[in-house]
This record gives structure tokens, C-alpha cells and sequence, in this order.
């Protein structure tokens, strides 16, 4: 039996995976928004394999694209009984998606800003 050669993160795609992390994303999310983005359509079982993740991490990160809009899903029937194939594939380019990642971020950094600055005048209130 032939076995499809599948796609592997590697040296770059671990240090985006590190950044992302680093800037608040979760790993598994990280690892399999770096795998999807480098392939056309793919499967579950492709993102285990080629990001080294267990099944329900891929599920629970698949879940998570979805939800911010940068993957859609796609069900393939399989011949007979059984559950359907789900293909999975991005909305958008990466750098698209780290555009908005960045977005939410900056809006993050505001909202810190705008925490630190009451609470510098909350501060200096409470010593006069």
C-alpha cells in the first residue's frame, strides 16, 4: 500500500509556532493554523501527523479557526456507512490572518494602557 507523503512543520514553522505562543496563542492552535496554512485542503489526520498533535488538540484547534473565521470545513461522504471525511482549509493567507491577530493584540495593548493610566491616577489621587 502507498502512503501519501505528508507535509512536516520545520525549523521556520517551529519559531512562528514559538512567536505566536509567545504573543498569547495557544500552542496546539498555533501548530495547526502554521500546518493548514501551507497546504491547500487537508484532513484531521494530516494536521496530527504533520504538527504532532493528538486528535482532540487538532479538534479543539480546528474548532477555534472556525470560530475566528480563518478556516472553513468541507464534508466528503466516504462510500458505505460511517462518518464523513472533514476537509479542512484557510479563508484567508497567513499573513492576512496575522494582520488581524496583530489587531487584536494592539487592541489589547490599548486596553492595558488605558488600565495602567487610571490606575497611575488613582494612585497619585489616594497621596495627596
Amino acid at each position: 500500500m502507498k502512503r501519501k507523503k505528508s507535509f512536516v512543520l520545520d525549523d521556520k514553522d517551529y519559531k512562528a509556532v514559538q512567536l505566536f505562543t509567545e504573543l498569547g496563542m495557544p500552542k496546539n492552535l498555533a501548530k495547526t493554523l502554521l500546518y493548514i496554512s501551507q497546504v491547500d485542503e487537508c484532513r484531521s489526520a494530516d494536521v496530527e501527523q504533520g504538527a504532532d498533535l493528538r486528535q482532540p488538540e487538532v479538534s479543539v484547534a480546528m474548532q477555534e479557526l472556525r470560530r475566528r473565521g480563518w478556516a472553513k470545513k468541507r464534508d466528503i461522504k466516504k462510500k458505505g456507512k460511517g462518518r464523513p471525511v472533514h476537509l479542512y482549509k484557510l479563508t484567508a493567507d497567513l499573513p492576512q490572518i496575522l494582520k488581524s491577530f496583530e489587531k487584536d493584540k494592539m487592541k489589547e495593548v490599548e486596553n492595558i494602557r488605558g488600565d495602567l493610566d487610571q490606575l497611575h491616577q488613582l494612585i497619585t489621587s489616594m497621596e495627596k
